[in-house]
């Protein structure tokens, strides 16, 4: 039995939210993290107002050493925690006494051009198929290929309208001839669905996020390969291939639908052919 009752928290919590308008994924997420620190609450027969920074130390810890959490992770539930404080609970935060972690920025891994035709050619499944040529050749996030419905195609423009993205604004992405061909087929083979484009199980549903990340890697272990293949690898494969080929970073950051240009700038670090053409000054009319 809980030392209190949660309830009028996690209601309030989840008006603000609401009232945040934040994505449907934070919200889950938030969820999640605020229902886990106030079980860890309850453990310490307190209620969350009178927990203390200290203790908030000690939960952190455990989140850190107990369950392995990453430190970018560790930041998501400070962040969870200072919402909750400030706006929930109406008391201070001290960001010296819950200082976020730091963490290194890994390069996310990506694919060669060669590689993205040799994953997409083999795998066997037409609707596998048609969703991950569209998440490479468009560079879309898996939940923008799963909410896409068959009016969002626009074969005349060559174009895909993507509503309500992660920065939360519409774009448009490429739509490329290669993927049209694949999508087509894939259409005309399943019943030609004019609801969703990608329907779940259950034709009122789209495709569900697990269900993608499984086949896609799947088909990685059919193919033998030892490296992992996501679809956001795909995405970062889609951007990299397209500053290697010259384009502006700008182009590239609505084409992504990136909020900020400094998201697009990790394809800088990530393309192999432009790092290759360039020269070191040392190279330059230097012998040694």
């Amino acid at each position: 039995m809980s030392f209190f009752d949660t309830k009028p928290y996690v209601k309030k919590f989840n008006d603000l939210l609401v009232l945040r308008d934040l994505t449907h994924n934070t919200v889950i997420s938030y969820n999640s993290m605020l229902h886990s620190y106030l079980s860890w609450v309850a453990t310490c027969k307190k209620t969350p107002e009178e927990v203390s920074f200290a203790e908030i130390r000690t939960y952190l810890l455990l989140l850190k050493k107990v369950k392995s959490l990453s430190n970018r992770t560790i930041n998501a539930h400070i962040s969870q925690l200072r919402f909750f404080h400030l706006y929930v609970l109406r008391t201070n935060w001290d960001k010296y006494e819950i200082p976020y972690m730091k963490f290194n920025t890994k390069l996310p891994d990506i694919l060669t051009l060669e590689e993205v035709n040799e994953f997409i050619a083999t795998i066997p499944n037409l609707k596998h198929k048609a969703c991950v040529a569209l998440l490479y050749s468009a560079g879309l996030r898996v939940s923008e290929m799963r909410h896409l419905r068959y009016d969002d195609i626009s074969r005349k423009d060559m174009r895909i309208y993507i509503q309500s993205s992660k920065s939360r604004s519409d774009r448009y992405a490429i739509l490329s001839k290669n993927a049209l061909d694949i999508l087509t087929k894939y259409w005309l083979s399943f019943g030609r669905p004019k609801g969703w484009l990608f329907p779940g199980t259950k034709a009122s549903q789209p495709i569900v996020s697990f269900t993608v990340s499984r086949f896609i890697t799947d088909h990685c272990h059919f193919l033998g390969w030892d490296k992992t293949v996501t679809a956001h690898t795909l995405r970062h494969s889609f951007g990299t291939h397209l500053y290697e080929q010259e384009y502006d970073l700008l182009t590239i950051q609505k084409l992504l639908g990136h909020k900020s240009a400094s998201s697009s700038l990790v394809y800088v670090h990530l393309g192999t052919k432009t790092m290759k053409a360039l020269k070191s000054p040392f190279d330059a009319g230097v012998s040694p």
